[in-house]
């Protein structure tokens, strides 16, 4: 029985092996890419992405860009619809083994969105595993941002409704425009602290926060 037990081992110790060198030898090369809206009307952006970090600026004309990195491998689907909403989602031709082993460089790892200040009507942005970074930035209507397994980072985000941020093993923390008496407030917070009120009545924006396994430090600035 010890035998059996024995050899049961060294197989599976061989099989993972031989997995694990797979994933190490897998030699993905990540090309810089970078997107233009170009004469594009474009009103609401959604970004839908995993494993990346998103970092949001104004952008210096009236035209929306996009840098990423992508391979054959790891690729993204970008495209407008005739309700002018930019969408970018994260696609995939990877099969299990290539998870194993190393993660693509930092810097292949980054998307940076420009978009025009006071331009948008919305903006909706998904990513996991590392962070979202936001540079001040007006949008008209609703801004939604989710995270899992990395930080929400705010610099005077203003937004004219709605601001819902999600997180999950990781801060938010930074600050939004506008007093307390600006927005109905509702927060809930998990294995973390909260500067904020769990429930204020009252503003005519809506600003909801909720995290787990992580903090909320949200400055409102009048």
């Amino acid at each position: 029985m010890k035998k059996v037990i024995t050899v049961l081992v060294s197989l599976m110790s061989l099989i993972l092996g031989v997995v694990l060198l797979t994933g190490c030898g897998n030699n993905e090369q990540f090309v810089d890419k970078n997107y233009q809206s170009g004469t594009k009307k474009v009103t609401s952006v959604k970004l839908a992405v995993r494993d990346r970090q998103v970092k949001v600026v104004p952008s210096p004309d009236q035209q929306i860009h996009i840098a990423y990195s992508e391979s054959n491998q790891e690729y993204y689907k970008i495209a407008v619809s005739a309700q002018h909403t930019l969408t970018m989602t994260a696609a995939t031709d990877k099969k299990w083994t290539d998870y194993f082993g190393r993660k693509a460089a930092a810097n292949s790892r980054k998307i940076v969105l420009q978009v025009p200040d006071k331009q948008l009507s919305t903006l909706k942005i998904t990513t996991s595993d590392d962070s979202i970074q936001m540079e001040p930035l007006t949008v008209k209507a609703a801004v939604s941002l989710t995270n899992q397994g990395g930080n929400i980072l705010l610099h005077k985000l203003t937004a004219g409704k709605t601001i819902d941020l999600k997180n999950k093993n990781g801060n938010i923390t930074g600050s939004i425009v506008g007093g307390y008496d600006d927005y109905a407030i509702t927060t809930a917070v998990k294995k973390g602290n909260n500067n904020l009120p769990a429930s204020k009545k009252g503003g005519p924006k809506k600003l909801m926060v909720a995290n787990n396994n992580g903090n909320i430090a949200v400055e409102l600035l009048k």
